[in-house]
């Protein structure tokens, strides 16, 4: 059974940085396709970023040139950086993984970016 356990989050000012972390156990790392999305209370599910396991990236147009996604294989971890973040950024940030035959959910963790 795959875990995915993501850290970091918290209270961020704007224009500020922050970098999220969600560790990966109980299969594979390597052959999944990792995903970091977020929610805001009362919306859906947005996708923010995406990396394959050889390192091919995709953005949301509203963080592309701000965050980056990055992954070690090595340590079973994929990352957000999240740069210049402005109060729209403030959402719960849920760490996805995906297979050929089967998907995971990390719990989420709160990014709050206000003065």
């Amino acid at each position: 059974q795959v875990q995915l356990v993501e850290s970091g989050g918290g209270l961020v000012q704007p224009g500020g940085s922050v970098r999220l972390s969600c560790a990966f156990s109980g299969s594979i790392f390597s052959t999944y396709v990792m995903y970091w999305y977020r929610q805001d209370p009362g919306k859906e599910r947005g996708l923010v970023a995406s990396i394959t396991s050889g390192g091919r990236t995709n953005y949301a147009e509203a963080v592309k040139g701000r965050f980056t996604i990055s992954r070690d294989n090595a340590k079973n971890t994929v990352y957000l950086q999240m740069n210049s973040l402005n109060p729209d950024d403030t959402a719960v940030y849920y760490c996805y993984a995906r297979s050929r035959i089967e998907d995971y959910w990390g719990q989420g963790t709160q990014v709050t970016v206000s003065s």
